[in-house]
């Protein structure tokens, strides 16, 4: 065995996507932070995709990964009150999800699922409920975002790993919790 093909043989670690979590996107190679957050807007789960993943294919993944620990014994609480979403989320099986947890939602329809819902008419089955009071909060999320993003390392991507990316978002996470 020479010395360059050592060299070439890296081990990757398991935890680690094979894509690094970048993917080509309408601006270029980037990634996708989905975010769970509660009503203060520190983070409780993050997940990392890259940037040409579908939204709606994460609640799932997103919602796994919420764990609260009670102040008393027991189990960490996995279950929100209500999820408040965008359109990016807005899908038959995300909705399913949603209900068979028993967790609340508001989520906007996109514009194409209202149009075929109308044009098959009583077929299309009934709107799903919308409030708009209650969507407002979704700002909360958007906050945290922005609170994130103040660090420079999270707002331009050095890292070339999915895994040192999301422990710099980590770090991030837990000064948000610590100052607020």
């Amino acid at each position: 065995m020479t010395q360059g093909a050592a060299l070439n043989h890296t081990i990757r670690r398991p935890d680690e996507p094979a894509d690094h979590a970048v993917g080509r996107s309408r601006g270029g190679p980037t990634t996708k932070i989905h975010l769970g957050c509660d009503g203060r807007g520190r983070p409780l789960s993050i997940w990392l995709t890259a940037g040409n993943v579908n939204d709606t294919t994460e609640l799932e993944r997103v919602l796994a990964g919420i764990r609260v620990t009670r102040v008393g014994p027991g189990r960490p609480r996995t279950r929100p009150d209500h999820v408040v979403a965008d359109k990016g989320y807005s899908s038959k099986a995300n909705r399913q999800l949603l209900r068979h947890r028993g967790i609340a939602h508001t989520i906007p329809e996109r514009s194409d699922q209202l149009a075929n819902r109308r044009r098959r008419g009583s077929a299309g089955g009934r709107p799903c409920g919308f409030d708009r009071r209650v969507y407002r909060r979704r700002n909360v999320v958007e906050r945290c975002f922005n609170k994130l993003k103040q660090w420079r390392g999270i707002a331009t991507r050095y890292d070339k790993t999915a895994t040192n990316y999301r422990g710099g978002i980590q770090l991030a996470s837990l000064m948000l919790w610590h100052t607020t």
